[in-house]
């Protein structure tokens, strides 16, 4: 937007101010009066413009686009995101997961792909990463995971120890792991990696059918990497490498963009399917349900305020519109919850307001006040009432998302399939997708991570660990640290 270099200076209230220099005191060389109000807002704006980041995926970077439909998979979904030739405004946010917010881009770690789509039925978000899998499956290790990849209590340090004392007594870890030292583990920038939803989630068409998903998108600028010597370089020499490369692509016109491609699974083969379809430490081979393109997700508007728009930004796994939702994924049954009592936390109960977050179409809840509350609520503020307030549709809008489920009550790992382990996998990316190229830098990743402060005794599992992944990997993995 152009600048208008004869607009006055006003105060937050839009009053004109006299100086952006000078504060009102009594003669020049005399004491600040109490009365000056501008100085005083510039002040207490000060103190106050910094929010609390954002636990895990700090920092990050973001822009705005579309999500255009160019195949029809309509008999899978009735969502109208998702419907022949469909347009839909969008909001994505890229970012590392462990770093804090003035953390170097380039250091070795899991990127979110976060993305807000405005749809015609209320805002739809898919909150995913940059690989299909996760280090865990059950959230109640979720907290302590982030914890372990973060900085210890007494030095305040980020420690290899800790990392590897975690991953080698959560053997499930051992697929994400695998991706995350190798090739991928530092993308080249955000245009040059894969989003993917990660979770399962449920699809229902027009007649009330269910089939399971799994959300690819695709870059299509190609895959690209930078090696473990340059991220260490450019760590040191321009920390925001990724966002200042996003940032630049769009602004000179060159727009990045994704093709989504989904892998359907249909809804009763879950039930006896090889692999747990939900365990998020797992893919779905594509021999067994190849990809069905759905359409191109292209980011073309540079946000015009990086706080407003991108920090404030809050996505949700929760926001499900219909023909969209969960599945039995335990990890994603949490997040349903966990992230926007995080919104709740640092934006303010009312952050679906803030206009970044704000659907674009019409909202009839009973939500009322609250701190920052904007959006105006008339009467009648209750349900059920007689005085004509919105009521819900359950004929048009039915429960359909839904699975059976049975049991007693119990905490326990999820039941095991036939070729259900967490080694399996990894074995597999290792040994017949990689190549000899790449296996060899896995192992350098890897050794170069051992060397540095993991203890003995963490050590000989993370030995261990790569053995049971693959024989000749740890062989070397060893050979490597052991010299």
């Amino acid at each position: 937007m152009k600048k208008d270099e004869n607009k006055p200076t006003t105060t937050d209230a839009g009053i004109p101010v006299a100086s952006d220099e000078f504060s009102l005191t009594v003669g020049p060389d005399g004491p600040i009066l109490l009365q000056d109000h501008y100085l005083m807002e510039q002040m207490a704006n000060f103190n106050r413009e910094m929010i609390p980041d954002r636990q895990p995926h700090a920092k990050g970077s973001g822009a705005f686009g579309y999500f255009e439909v160019t195949k029809d998979i309509s008999a899978y979904t009735k969502a109208a995101v998702f419907q022949p030739g469909m347009k839909t405004d969008l909001l994505a946010r890229f970012s590392t997961v462990a770093g804090e917010s003035g953390s170097p881009d380039t250091w070795r770690d899991v990127r979110g792909f976060a993305l807000k789509f405005y749809t015609t039925e209320g805002n739809y978000d898919m909150v995913g990463n940059n690989t299909p899998v996760f280090f865990i499956r059950d959230p109640m290790k979720f907290q302590h995971f982030i914890h372990s990849q973060k900085r210890r209590a007494e030095s305040g340090l980020r420690d290899n120890d800790m990392q590897w004392d975690f991953w080698t007594l959560s053997p499930e870890s051992a697929h994400q792991v695998t991706i995350l030292m190798s090739d991928r583990g530092i993308p080249k920038s955000y245009r040059h990696m894969n989003g993917y939803s990660s979770h399962t989630y449920m699809w229902v068409n027009a007649k009330g059918e269910r089939y399971w998903v799994k959300y690819h998108f695709k870059t299509n600028q190609g895959i690209a990497f930078l090696t473990q010597e340059e991220g260490d370089r450019i760590a040191g020499v321009d920390a925001d490498y990724h966002r200042r490369d996003l940032f630049d692509a769009i602004k000179r016109g060159d727009y990045p963009s994704w093709t989504l491609k989904v892998q359907i699974m249909p809804f009763k083969e879950a039930e006896t399917y090889r692999f747990n379809p939900f365990d998020l430490t797992k893919v779905w081979p594509h021999g067994d349900y190849p990809l069905l393109e759905v359409g191109q997700l292209i980011l073309n508007r540079n946000p015009s305020d990086f706080h407003a728009e991108i920090e404030q930004a809050a996505f949700e796994p929760n926001n499900l519109v219909p023909g969209i939702g969960p599945s039995p994924d335990k990890m994603l049954l949490a997040r349903l919850v966990s992230y926007a009592d995080a919104h709740r936390a640092r934006l303010g109960v009312n952050y679906k307001q803030i206009p970044v977050n704000r659907p674009k179409v019409s909202v009839h809840s009973y939500s009322k006040g609250g701190a920052m509350r904007i959006n105006n609520i008339s009467d009648p503020v209750y349900a059920p009432n007689s005085k004509g307030g919105p009521k819900a549709d359950p004929e048009k809008y039915p429960e359909m998302t839904i699975w059976n489920a049975s049991g007693d009550f119990i905490r326990s790992a999820y039941t095991k399939r036939k070729e259900d382990d967490d080694f399996g996998q990894p074995g597999t990316l290792v040994r017949k997708v990689m190549n000899d190229i790449e296996r060899d830098r896995l192992v350098s990743n890897v050794v170069g991570h051992l060397k540095n402060g993991v203890s003995e005794s963490v050590l000989q599992r993370a030995f261990e660990y790569w053995h049971n992944i693959d024989k000749d990997i740890g062989d070397r993995i060893v050979k490597g640290v052991k010299g």
